[in-house]
């Protein structure tokens, strides 16, 4: 089955229906959801993108992320992905979206309006292998600092949500600044 993302506008207003290969091949603004888990320590679940993936392969990244089909809301296509990643749902909450354009590897080019959904769990996901090769817990200022020195270990997008809404991904979370470094 062909897989078509929704393109937007930038207020997110449907627009059509491309293609996902070519929406990233061709850069087209389409919507998209960065999912974002945090446990009871205030850490954040990530994961490592299976080796094989059509793009960013093996890199660090938020819990899960992906694009809505046509007719089915953010929400639901975060607990769908969820389930299909990482093995587990929790409910979500909708935070913000913002804008980013990213080039990737493979000619590829992330250009997204992309939602952020946040969840609260302290359960082990049971990893789909043909999504994810690794997931782990981490502090914030355990990830700012790794980020620092290995950016190159992260995708794109992650690097520029963290470096420009980290803080707000936490506080949308409703961690205090303890957590925060």
């Amino acid at each position: 089955m062909e897989e078509k993302v929704i393109l937007v506008d930038s207020s997110d207003n449907p627009i059509g229906l491309m293609e996902k290969m070519e929406a990233h091949e061709r850069a087209f603004l389409h919507r998209a959801f960065s999912v974002f888990v945090f446990n009871s320590k205030g850490e954040m679940m990530l994961q490592r993108r299976a080796l094989d993936k059509y793009h960013s392969g093996g890199l660090w990244t938020n819990t899960c992320c992906s694009h809505p089909r046509d007719g089915e809301t953010v929400e639901e296509a975060g607990l769908r992905r969820l389930q299909e990643e990482m093995g587990f749902v929790t409910p979500l909450t909708y935070g913000f979206y913002f804008i980013y354009h990213a080039p990737l590897d493979h000619g590829l080019t992330e250009h997204e309006l992309d939602h952020v959904l946040i969840g609260h769990s302290d359960e082990a996901p049971q990893i789909n292998i043909d999504e994810v090769c690794d997931w782990k817990y981490i502090s914030m200022e355990d990830l700012r600092e790794d980020m620092a020195q290995n950016s190159e270990n992260y995708t794109a997008w992650f690097r520029i949500i963290m470096a420009d809404y980290g803080d707000k991904i936490y506080q949308a979370a409703g961690l205090n600044n303890t957590h925060l470094a």
